[in-house]
């Protein structure tokens, strides 16, 4: 794909810098296509428009993920097991538990039970879990509406949901990742915006460098700025990169096809392009350093983002219960990272907000 001359990004750039919420689509297609000296200016306003929203402090959540497979089951020992994961990550310091992914088919365990064992274990943490895909596999297992099951969920004590599952809000280009037809997105933003209205918030998402083009992703992103409108509900947006590697499971109609995913140029485009889009609607935008690596993630926190995710604990009583296994950051990192920007770092809470002191 070719890409925008010069002298019009630099007219879209000129056009972006009094208001930069309120361009054309074509606008925000040809600043995605920026290179060389206009991408750095593009990156530039897009950390002075950080800076701006959010100020210069950049923020981390302590977490631990946990797969639900590897952590479902009714029977004492599962569920002995369960209690003494969430409690050991408590006691590392997290203050945020994730699972994402399906309660088996065949388990004994259901989405309601589970997430009462997690806030069971540990009153004070943050549960922060269950796509829209499987919120509507948990209501259909209860024979509960969506709004009910939902209600149950935050009174079992969910917090939040991710917001993945999103891919590109597309139906077209959704069916070409699948190789079959998705989870529609008129039903993605419904659900979204019932565990919203539900008193859920959630992360916005978006993966990108696939088979999907830059009106694509403006049109996604517009979507996402429309929910926002109407819920307030996104705590924060990350851009994820489409992996080749990962595709017989995230985009398997994509699987061994000739893509190699998005290149630096783009990735730092489309992170300085959300942060213009967002602006005034999602003030955080995440660099996803498990997707991109550390040191590229700081890279993209001079492009427009100001955190840096979670921390991912593994722990020592079963590291092999989260899907990320191995994708652990210190808090030494994170100081490396703040000080490489010369910018103060702040631990937060899922929704940003500060962490109580220790007792």
């Amino acid at each position: 794909m070719s890409l925008p001359s010069a002298d019009e990004v630099r007219h879209w750039l000129r056009a972006a810098a009094p208001d930069p919420a309120s361009l054309p689509d074509e606008g925000y297609e040809a600043l995605l296509g920026a290179d060389g000296a206009e991408l750095g200016e593009l990156c530039q306003l897009a950390d002075s428009l950080r800076r701006r929203a959010v100020g210069d402090t950049l923020t981390y959540v302590v977490n631990r993920n946990l797969d639900p497979p590897a952590v479902a089951g009714v029977g004492p020992e599962a569920r002995e097991r369960l209690a003494a994961l969430v409690t050991e990550a408590a006691g590392l310091g997290a203050t945020e538990i994730c699972m994402q992914g399906p309660v088996p088919a065949g388990s004994d365990d259901d989405y309601l039970n589970l997430i009462a064992a997690v806030k069971a274990a540990a009153p004070g943490i943050h549960l922060h879990a269950f796509r829209p895909p499987e919120l509507l596999d948990g209501a259909a297992r209860r024979g509960l509406s969506l709004e009910k099951f939902l209600d149950g969920a935050r009174d079992a004590g969910l917090g939040s949901v991710p917001g993945t599952a999103a891919r590109i809000l597309d139906d077209d280009v959704r069916a070409r990742m699948l190789g079959r037809p998705d989870l529609p997105v008129a039903e993605w933003t419904g659900v979204i915006e019932a565990a919203h209205r539900a008193g859920l918030t959630s992360t916005s998402t978006m993966v990108f460098g696939h088979v999907e083009t830059p009106a694509h992703q403006v049109a996604h992103l517009r979507a996402l700025a429309g929910i926002q409108a109407r819920t307030g509900g996104f705590t924060e947006f990350i851009a994820m990169p489409f992996v080749p590697a990962a595709a017989a499971i995230t985009a398997p109609a994509l699987a061994g096809a000739d893509l190699p995913g998005p290149d630096w140029r783009q990735t730092r485009a489309v992170h300085a392009v959300a942060r213009l889009m967002l602006h005034g609607r999602i003030d955080n935008i995440q660099a996803a350093w498990p997707k991109f690596g550390l040191d590229a993630a700081a890279g993209l926190l001079r492009a427009g983002a100001n955190d840096l995710g979670g921390l991912l604990l593994d722990g020592r009583l079963a590291p092999e219960a989260g899907v990320e296994t191995g994708l652990v950051l210190t808090r030494e990192d994170v100081e490396r990272v703040a000080a490489g920007l010369g910018r103060p770092l702040r631990q937060r809470t899922t929704r940003y907000g500060e962490v109580p002191p220790s007792d």
